[in-house]
């Protein structure tokens, strides 16, 4: 199959003057004419190479559509399409002289071009002319724009092809591609749309490859060894169906189609699949693990029926009896439809075929190339409006275009070809992104673009592999990574050149980063290149800020992963952790006679001894009436309560509760004071036994209340740090290169030009204090920082790095070479400590509120028992009616509490019997008097007298 030749295509002007030069003498061109409202027949132009895939199969499709609505008298109302289809013969060229020719012969639509190329400069003369081009093959996305409203494409936008792509690559976890592309608009135009909708993903083109349409194979293969010398392994192929295999072919023989490497094409590969099928084994072998798209048109039982006639209509319209039916055949064969239905609404809106001569070409009249001879279709406005409202169904599914001149529910299918044929693995729909079902079942659900909602099936990778190739490898090009190495002055343990080796390097950085690119499955050629004069430490900042510019490929060294630094460079897993701490002079502090005290504050002290006599009295109230042991004269009572309190602390008290409420009240009490006692002695025992060290600056919360002056090493960022997010002013802050410099400005205070206390990383400063014991860190860490090797954004060498990292730690080695190099015992065996902060109240007052919660409850609970039982035994006292009457109530309550309770129920028992008594002795003198009345009365009766 020949290629087709590479062209210019600026302006349609270009082609113009070309056709001054090549159709002299020629009188083709008619007077203009006027047809009837609905004429016997409509030209209609077809432009396409009639040899290519694409072109056959679109001849054979678009010929049976011709057919199919002469056929039918109810489309079109008895008008006939007369289509003229002239073969471009591979031509650009002539696919522009042709399309120029239609224009001549009362043309109203031209169905093609089939290239982008092509189709930009015609669009220009169909602007001018207003003639409709419907094309079912120029996918270029730019052809969509506002400067081309006569063109149509009837086909997917390549913008959709690119965004299943970027899909994919997000979908696969890949970061960069490689686009390999014929130089031309259609390829130049859909990689800039790939590389947009990349971007929309976080992913990028890292490498174009353009390629020459007439190229030749040492062409293709000077390409792809520059492809090969690059880092990413994910190809993107986006050419034509002539020009495709022969790039994979010589991908083969340079061994790019095996392990490692993915290769995704554009819906050319799955042009030749499905036009040229069977494929023979050895080109299927050329294609294994491949993966492309094609679009996706729903199966439908118009396209069932449609299939199922291309094998007559290959023996009726075309000589290649085996040509297989492609997506191109199915859009050709709508492309008539669309242009029918859409010249029956012109019609029916009172649409006439007229043509009129354009004005700015009658200037040209004369010539030998007759150009006034061209005339603008009059009813060409009209006409495009109506294939733009076209709303039917055809054998792609619904017809209709969206307001940007794009069909609606744009989806591809994602197919790998594997073995003697290809598979779908899945598809993309603009709707709801990747998935396994088909798109029109995801239309009458609500979109869902999550990321566990993207599906695809397995695939068989180049190599005949189902293990994910990783994407990337380190670039085999010779060149060496070029890595920034901060020249250290001080604290040489972390990083320091070699002796008589200025590009080598040593140091604990340096082997934490040897040790780590030892574990990566690929070689990664490097140089230490130094960064800093040797004088001073140089910023580690601007060693990264290097890395954006290309300076260094990456940075090692002792490199704090900061906010600003990560704006600029990718840094790895941290392999050291390295805060901010304080270090300031500490003095040792003796044990003197009132060490025992040091224990507690003095608010702990007095709230715990106001909680002891708080909860004697507690105890000696709930238990007064009914232990003898809290009974007595009242100087023994205060005695009682007083030892009782207190010997709890030594759980030592004698006396023994009977109440239950008293009892419940010493549970918590003895709880409480548990682990206060447990606590003063853990604390009082650190303080005897172990030497303290004491300093007036108890953190960075002391520097920032006072104005002493503040340390920090030069070129770092703890100035920036301290200034913009702690407050502190700039001429506080002194900077410091050498350990001796910490020391001297350390010993001689803020009084003699020092400072109070130095803030640095962590890392530095135990380094620091190895071997200088009058200093110490005082406070906590108050940032959590790391340290890390820095590279460019988005590179893969720090996530690969990132996981040598973590290997490092798992297996013991990163322990193993932090010790070597940072390990000092000097200071840490002596048994000093920093004095720790006095236990406060607030570490206890949960245990206070507990108990004295305890206390106040059963105190109330008491109080109501209390006035219970005095108003049962004094009920029935008689109530007095002086003024004094409840003074004296109250005096009874007081000594009724103050009584013994065996007394008060004694005195009540006794009380209650002599009242049974008194009842007892009423009652019988009550019947005493009843038998002496009836004695009476009765010798009244039987008296002699009464009778008379």
């Amino acid at each position: 199959m020949k290629p087709f030749r590479r062209m210019q295509t600026r302006t349609g002007m270009v082609w113009l003057v070309a056709l001054l030069v090549l159709q002299s003498g020629s009188g083709l061109f008619g007077a203009s004419t006027n047809a009837s409202a609905r004429p016997e027949f409509v030209n209609v132009g077809g432009v396409f190479s009639v040899n290519t895939l694409i072109g056959s199969v679109a001849k054979v499709a678009l010929l049976a559509a011709v057919e199919d609505v002469n056929s039918d008298p109810s489309v079109l109302g008895g008008t006939k399409l007369k289509v003229t289809i002239h073969d471009t013969n591979y031509s650009g060229f002539l696919g522009i002289v042709e399309a120029l020719q239609f224009m001549e012969s009362d043309t109203v639509a031209i169905i093609g071009p089939q290239t982008s190329v092509t189709a930009h400069v015609i669009s220009h003369i169909a602007n001018e002319l207003r003639v409709p081009l419907l094309s079912f093959s120029a996918t270029d996305p730019t052809l969509a724009s506002l400067q081309f409203p006569y063109f149509i494409r009837t086909a997917q936008n390549d913008l959709f092809q690119m965004a299943t792509i970027a899909a994919m690559v997000e979908f696969y976890g890949w970061r960069e591609v490689t686009a390999i592309y014929v130089d031309d608009d259609h390829g130049r135009n859909g990689i800039a749309a790939l590389a947009d909708k990349l971007a929309e993903h976080r992913c990028k083109i890292s490498f174009k490859a353009p390629m020459s349409l007439d190229g030749t194979q040492d062409d293709v293969t000077d390409v792809l060894v520059k492809v090969a010398l690059m880092e990413s392994r994910i190809i993107v192929l986006h050419t034509y169906s002539s020009r495709g295999p022969q790039v994979l072919k010589v991908a083969q023989s340079l061994g790019m189609m095996g392990n490692g490497y993915v290769w995704i094409t554009t819906n050319w590969l799955s042009t030749i699949l499905e036009s040229s099928s069977p494929l023979s084994s050895e080109d299927m072998q050329m294609y294994e693990g491949v993966l492309s798209l094609t679009p996706y048109t729903p199966d439908t039982e118009l396209k069932r029926k449609f299939v199922s006639r291309w094998s007559n209509l290959t023996r009726t319209f075309s000589t290649n009896k085996t040509l297989g039916l492609s997506s191109y055949g199915l859009y050709a064969y709508d492309t008539v439809w669309i242009l029918a239905r859409a010249l029956d609404t012109f019609f029916n809106q009172g649409g006439v075929i007229s043509f009129s001569n354009d004005s700015r070409l009658t200037g040209l009249k004369g010539g030998n190339l007759h150009l006034d001879a061209m005339s603008i279709f009059d009813g060409g406005k009209l006409l495009r409006e109506s294939i733009l409202q076209v709303n039917a169904t055809g054998i792609t599914g619904p017809i209709q275009f969206t307001p940007d001149k794009n069909l609606i529910h744009p989806a591809f299918e994602i197919i790998n070809v594997a073995g003697n044929g290809y598979r779908r693995i899945g598809y993309w729909s603009n709707y709801s992104g990747l998935s396994v079902v088909p798109p029109e079942m995801l239309y009458t659900r609500p979109p869902n673009r999550s990321s566990a909602s993207q599906q695809l099936y397995p695939v068989i990778w180049p190599g005949e592999t189902t293990q994910k190739p990783r994407g990337w490898v380190f670039p085999d090009n010779g060149r060496h990574l070029k890595i920034g190495v901060p020249y250290r002055v001080s604290y040489r343990e972390f990083v320091s050149p070699a002796e008589g080796q200025p590009d080598m390097f040593t140091g604990y950085c340096i082997e934490v980063f040897i040790a780590a690119l030892n574990l990566l499955p690929y070689a990664v050629p490097y140089k230490f290149i130094p960064f800093g004069d040797g004088h001073s430490n140089p910023s580690a900042t601007e060693l990264v800020r290097l890395i954006t510019t290309g300076t260094f490929d990456a940075a090692v060294g002792d490199i704090a992963i900061t906010t600003n630094r990560t704006k600029m460079a990718d840094f790895t897993q941290p392999y050291i952790e390295s805060g901010l701490v304080v270090v300031a002079p500490v003095r040792k502090q003796d044990s003197n006679a009132w060490a025992f005290l040091k224990p507690f504050t003095w608010k702990l002290w007095c709230v715990t001894a106001f909680f002891f006599l708080i909860v004697g009295s507690v105890v000696w109230i709930l238990e007064h009436r009914l232990n003898n042991d809290f009974r007595g004269p009242l100087r023994r009572q205060i005695i009682t309560m007083l030892w009782f309190s207190f010997s709890t602390w030594f759980f030592a008290h004698r006396e023994n509760t009977v109440s239950v409420l008293g009892r419940l009240v010493l549970i918590i009490w003895l709880f409480v004071v548990l682990i206060i006692n447990s606590s003063y002695t853990a604390s009082l025992t650190s303080i005897l036994t172990v030497q303290q060290l004491s300093s007036p600056i108890k953190g960075i919360e002391t520097l920032v209340s006072n104005n002493d002056p503040i340390g920090y090493q030069k070129e770092s960022f703890v100035r920036s740090y301290l200034i913009d997010e702690l407050g502190i002013h700039e001429s506080r802050l002194v900077p410091l290169i050498m350990p001796k410099d910490y020391a001297k400005a350390l010993r001689d205070g803020p009084s003699k030009g020092g400072v109070a206390a130095v803030i640095d990383e962590r890392a530095y400063m135990e380094l620091f204090l190895s071997t200088r014991c009058e200093f110490s860190i005082v406070g906590q860490e108050f940032t959590k920082n790391g340290w890390g090797f820095a590279f460019p954004r988005d590179s893969p060498l720090a996530v690969d790095m990132s996981t040598a990292i973590l290997k490092l730690s798992e297996n013991g080695d990163l322990q193993r070479i932090h010790d070597k190099w940072l390990m000092r015992s000097a200071c840490t065996s002596q048994g000093t400590k920093l004095a720790l902060d006095r236990l406060h109240l607030k570490s206890f007052w949960g245990l206070f509120v507990l108990c004295g919660s305890a206390c106040f409850l059963a105190l109330i609970i008491y109080f109501l028992m209390m006035v219970r039982q005095f108003g049962r035994h004094y009920s029935q006292e008689p109530e007095s009616s002086t003024s004094s009457s409840r003074m004296n109530r109250l005096r009874t309550f007081l000594s009724f509490i103050d009584e013994k309770e065996e007394a008060v129920i004694s005195r009540s028992k006794r009380r209650q019997m002599e009242q049974t008594s008194n009842r007892s002795n009423d009652e019988e003198g009550s019947v005493n008097g009843t038998k002496k009345r009836h004695i009476e009365y009765s010798s009244n009766d039987f008296n002699p007298a009464n009778q008379a």
